[in-house]
């Protein structure tokens, strides 16, 4: 008799040591993904996280990376699997037998892609709420985007009067922002700005661009506003964009965890200049950062750049937060 057609084939201990195989890799990847820290487990391309929000971004990230590639070692092995155990034998040349239907294959196929959508639905949909969760801010900054370049109104009590403006009184500019909002801005907040050009640069690093300021270790929130058509504002190593919408106000928090000059972009085909809408992230001490603040009211830039397009107060006021 034929070897090949036995039950003692060769191929039979080859086939075990590849499912014993192929079974240990599988343990030890899900193992190795049941905790850890994302600074145990390589960045898979991202930029080092500087705020205490981004982490969370990073570890959905490689997460989703870890269970891509459990899953292409399983198709990749039963491929292989498929290739040398199922291969034309040189000595039977018949047809092999023909599985027409195979209930629970097909039910297989079926809930696993379920099941693996649902698990990572899940946790996206957990992290992004944690992410879009609104508190009560240190600090209020309304970035403004307009082509071809950035705005940043800092909504700050600057000269320490809280009588100035009125308790509850909103300046024109920013009148376009959301109630929702605007009753979180601080008592006195009469407010700085600055406003960029595609041409500047910042002093420290030559990077274009105009330069935001942020304080370490304190919680900002940004309102973000357009004048004209969809931007995106993007600081790279916040591992975290939002869309700047004319007409829609988002807003979403961040706590900078990290000193440093950092690059940010506007990630919408917004134009022809899209390419030269640059932005630079420089974070401070919290005394760097209130004296940066009195650096521009002395400049004579008080009050509010224009921040978006106007609106009827039921347009304005039409949405519900539901954070």
């Amino acid at each position: 008799m034929s070897p090949y057609g036995s039950d003692r084939s060769p191929r039979r201990p080859m086939r075990r040591k590849l499912l014993q195989a192929l079974t240990a890799g599988v343990v030890l990847a899900t193992a190795t993904g049941c905790s850890y820290n994302w600074q145990d487990f390589p960045r898979l391309g991202m930029p080092y996280p500087v705020t205490e929000e981004a982490p969370r971004i990073l570890s959905l990230w490689q997460g989703s990376w870890a269970a891509a590639l459990i899953t292409g070692i399983l198709v990749w092995g039963l491929i292989i699997w498929s290739v040398i155990f199922h291969r034309r034998s040189r000595t039977k040349i018949e047809v092999p037998a023909q599985t027409r239907y195979n209930m629970p294959i097909e039910a297989l196929y079926t809930v696993v892609p379920l099941i693996i959508v649902s698990v990572l639905f899940y946790f996206t949909a957990r992290d992004e709420s944690k992410l879009l969760a609104l508190t009560k801010p240190a600090h209020t900054i309304n970035v403004v985007g307009f082509q071809w370049s950035w705005g940043f109104n800092y909504v700050e009590n600057v000269d320490g009067d809280a009588a100035t403006p009125k308790a509850g009184e909103v300046p024109k500019e920013i009148a376009t922002i959301p109630d929702r909002f605007t009753k979180d801005f601080p008592a006195g907040a009469e407010g700085v700005y600055e406003k960029g050009v595609p041409g500047d640069r910042n002093p420290e690093t030559n990077n274009p661009g105009p330069t935001l300021y942020l304080p370490k270790g304190e919680k900002v929130r940004f309102i973000l506003s357009s004048n004209d058509v969809i931007h995106s504002f993007w600081v790279v190593p916040f591992l975290f964009k939002q869309d700047v919408i004319p007409g829609h106000t988002n807003v979403f928090e961040v706590t900078p965890s990290q000193e440093g000059i950092f690059m940010g972009k506007c990630a919408e085909l917004c134009g022809v200049d899209h390419s030269r809408m640059l932005f630079n992230v420089k974070v401070v001490s919290p005394e760097e950062y209130r004296a940066h603040l009195k650096l521009l009211a002395e400049k004579g830039q008080t009050g509010f750049l224009p921040a978006g397009i106007k609106q009827t107060d039921p347009a304005r006021n039409a949405e519900v937060n539901k954070l």
